[in-house]
């Protein structure tokens, strides 16, 4: 296997962009922790992504684009079936538009626990991040998360996670917040928005306070919740939040939090009304937390960075940003 530092773990995806009235559908590859490698890869940080695909000639030209986005494959499981797809119109947000997921019974889904030497996959990398997407599938992919986390600690790796929130999923009778807390423990940095958390982990969240709709109660609800999440989970040191708010299709109004030893780091607010595609936004700021970590960076170097990588997002279409780490910085 080849040497990498970082290594993300989860369901391979293509998005189908339909365009029924002219008989034809934009296909992008993606997935949460596919888009999180990619933008790695970009920036010249070696990474591996852990996914489970069909043992067939599409599978690898699929793995293929990943390869040329500067990603490693070779710990890709094999077997199952089929790819997983969702379908979103062009340039629609996960949140709010219409996504029809159509992944039942994929690869991915399909790993057994016990089945998979997730220290020996691991090798020698330093960071290892993962989403909540992936427990919210069946309780086995819960397992699953499980047993790769323990070996991630086992090797001391840093480990992070995004409290992606996915509705549609989640669907096998259990609460997230029934199923994530015992995951989270395991986690050395935590990403997602306050809203998440609450769903998630159960965090307190005022709702009264929040009805100001101002940037400082915001910021305020932000404090306390990264605060409750690292006295509840000892080992977690680093929290993220973003905030993104949209008027229309195009607008989007963007500004993130980072909570580190006690202190408060806020990016820069970012406003623009010519938004090309949401998707992938939050794990392009995910992929900006982990590289500015690893270089080095204060914490108020790593949000900066993390903010400007995930609203250069907004301006590609696709599920992965190509926006070069040069252009990022001027973004700063």
């Amino acid at each position: 296997m080849k040497s990498v530092k970082v290594i993300t773990f989860g369901e391979l995806l293509l998005r189908l962009s339909p365009d029924l009235g002219n008989h034809s559908a934009a296909i992008f590859v993606g997935g949460a922790e596919a888009n999180v490698a990619a933008a790695l890869g970009r920036w010249g940080t070696p990474v591996a992504y852990i996914s489970k695909v069909p043992e067939n000639g599409f599978s690898r030209e699929v793995l293929r684009q990943l390869n040329h986005r500067g990603i490693t494959t070779d710990r890709m499981l094999w077997g199952g079936d089929r790819i997983g797809i969702y379908y979103l119109a062009q340039g629609s947000d996960l949140k709010h538009a219409e996504v029809v997921y159509d992944r039942k019974y994929s690869s991915f889904s399909q790993i057994i626990p016990g089945t998979v030497n997730w220290d020996e996959l691991l090798g020698d990398a330093e960071w290892f991040h993962w989403s909540a997407i992936s427990p919210a599938l069946n309780p086995d992919a819960a397992v699953i998360c499980k047993e790769v986390l323990e070996a991630a600690t086992r090797k001391g790796m840093t480990i992070s996670t995004d409290l992606n929130y996915r509705s549609k999923l989640w669907q096998y009778g259990k609460q997230p917040h029934e199923v994530m807390p015992e995951l989270v423990a395991y986690c050395d940095v935590v990403m997602g928005n306050i809203w998440a958390a609450n769903t998630m982990l159960a965090t307190t969240l005022d709702a009264a306070a929040l009805e100001a709709d101002t940037k400082e109660a915001y910021l305020e609800q932000a404090m306390k919740v990264a605060v409750e999440i690292t006295a509840r989970y000892p080992r977690c040191k680093r929290v993220a939040f973003t905030f993104r708010f949209s008027k229309d299709a195009t607008h989007a109004q963007y500004y993130t939090f980072y909570y580190h030893n006690g202190q408060a780091s806020i990016s820069k607010e970012y406003e623009t009304r010519e938004v090309v595609d949401r998707v992938g936004s939050g794990d392009c700021f995910m992929a900006g937390l982990i590289h500015a970590q690893l270089e080095g960076r204060d914490d108020q170097g790593i949000i900066s960075y993390a903010a400007a990588a995930a609203y250069s997002k907004f301006f590609v279409k696709g599920d992965f940003n190509t926006t070069s780490y040069e252009d990022i910085i001027k973004l700063m």
